[in-house]
């Protein structure tokens, strides 16, 4: 079972994802991420990976799509605590070059200046899960 967590943490938004990211469960990734999209004040978006068990090429080209909607108004995705066997398939796929992936979520969100794109940390105060 895939689930998306949608929460504030110190002013940036965090989609925390669990389970297997698949064909299947990209629909929920998807309608999580056009919900903090939909925000104009979001500049910074951390997807947790810690509890993702897999990743297909569904799931990759979620993560392009929410990179790319970001990117274009000035905001920043990045990657955090990503499994080892996830980790390779994003590399494999070159996501890892496009997305910065940090060790961890503390570190994903206190990355500063190593922001692909320029931008606040501002993001939605709403909590809120996606299963």
């Amino acid at each position: 079972m895939f689930s998306v967590r949608i929460g504030p943490v110190a002013q940036t938004c965090v989609l925390t994802l669990h389970g297997e990211l698949d064909y299947d469960s990209a629909v929920q990734l998807q309608e999580a991420a056009d919900h903090v999209l939909a925000d104009p004040g979001l500049s910074l978006l951390v997807v947790d990976c810690t509890a993702l068990e897999f990743c297909d090429s569904s799931g990759i080209g979620c993560l392009v799509r929410v990179y790319q909607g970001l990117s274009a108004r000035g905001g920043v995705l990045r990657l955090a605590a990503v499994p080892v066997s996830v980790a390779r398939v994003f590399a494999l796929t070159g996501l890892d070059l496009a997305i910065p992936v940090h060790a961890t979520l503390r570190e994903a969100i206190g990355a500063g200046g190593s922001r692909p794109a320029p931008g606040g940390e501002d993001g939605p105060s709403a909590l809120r899960s996606v299963s």
